[in-house]
């Protein structure tokens, strides 16, 4: 390539000469000019040419994969949402009661009629159909969990259930541990004697054994604790009677029926000595109830945050009294309506 700029100096010059000697004068300007410009703008030019094809392919494969990538990216949304929206309330008794669908409530398979299992191994009975008329009006079902009374009364239930539609009293020592609504009912606290004991007056069991459940408020009175706060009851137990325990006040008449003889009264609810003595068993009334109890729905104050449930619980309990409804399931169980406060 170094040949070519010579050759055509050379051929510049001779048409200079030959220009002169024609009387043209010397141009010496024209061949510089010629000089500098042939050779630079044949290679500034040449290389220009090749772009066009360079352009062609960039157009068309920029234009071809653009609204591909718009259609996943769009329908991919919708299912990402749901998995990034956490409960706002983790911690909220009712928001995983909700969530979960239903409620485990504590109970007693042997309490009758308040709570026991049906010849198909049912659990029914009046606190029954009131937690189960709670989970209906909170728009969730209902399952039970049958710890022992005391586990129930102590608290710190670290979540093994619910709550406690178990006739339970409400009273001072359990509203340092437990959550209240307001009740739903009221029951007489009665005496009663084996028949055939000869005992026929309150009096009679002075100095005598009375059987009594565990960490109940029958045990409590009978020791001279319970505390109702300013609805606390004001009568005594007779003097100098002591108490024995069984795991539930209901199993003291069957203890009577199966030949135990080493108490000789027996104080329980007077729904569940009524029972007894339809029952069959060898149970008398002695004397009128000896206090009358506030019993309530109960929740673990331990627990999760109870607040927005209990406040859903109190106000169903309200409405169950306001149209009838715990009325209604009094009479069916009781054969009384029992929801009013009677006495103190």
């Amino acid at each position: 390539m170094s040949r070519g700029p010579g050759r055509l100096l050379t051929t510049l010059i001779s048409a200079g000469l030959l220009l002169s000697a024609c009387g043209a004068g010397v141009a010496t300007v024209a061949p510089t000019a010629n000089v500098t410009l042939a050779p630079t703008a044949a290679p500034t030019v040449a290389p220009a040419v090749p772009a066009s094809p360079t352009a062609a392919p960039a157009t068309s494969a920029a234009a071809t994969p653009t609204p591909v990538p718009a259609t996943p990216e769009v329908t991919a949304t919708p299912e990402i949402t749901p998995e990034v929206t956490p409960s706002p309330n983790a911690n909220d008794l009712l928001s995983i009661i909700k969530s979960r669908g239903y409620i485990e409530m504590s109970t007693d398979p042997d309490y009758k009629p308040q709570s026991f299992l049906d010849t198909d191994g049912n659990y029914t009975g009046f606190d029954i159909a009131v937690g189960s008329e709670i989970a209906k009006r909170l728009g969730v079902q209902i399952q039970f969990i049958a710890p022992t009374w005391a586990a129930i009364t102590a608290g710190s239930w670290s979540g093994r259930w619910d709550m406690s539609v178990g006739s339970m009293t409400v009273t001072s020592a359990r509203q340092k541990v437990l959550d209240f609504t307001q009740p739903y009912y009221y029951t007489p606290a009665q005496m009663a004697v084996k028949t055939g004991s000869g005992i026929t007056t309150l009096d009679g069991l002075a100095g005598k054994v009375i059987c009594v459940g565990e960490s109940t408020t029958y045990l409590y009175w009978l020791q001279g604790t319970l505390d109702f706060g300013t609805d606390s009851p004001q009568t005594k137990p007779p003097a100098g009677a002591t108490a024995t325990t069984l795991s539930s006040d209901d199993k003291c008449p069957e203890a009577w029926k199966a030949g135990r003889a080493d108490f000789d009264g027996w104080l329980s609810s007077g729904t569940t000595v009524d029972g007894a003595i339809a029952g069959g068993l060898p149970v008398t009334k002695v004397g009128d109830p000896v206090f009358y109890e506030p019993l309530a729905v109960a929740f673990d104050k331990s627990g999760p945050d109870d607040a927005a449930f209990l406040a859903a619980v109190d106000k169903i309990v309200g409405d169950m009294h306001a149209d009838g409804t715990l009325t209604t399931l009094s009479t069916k169980w009781f054969g009384a309506d029992l929801t009013n406060k009677v006495g103190g």
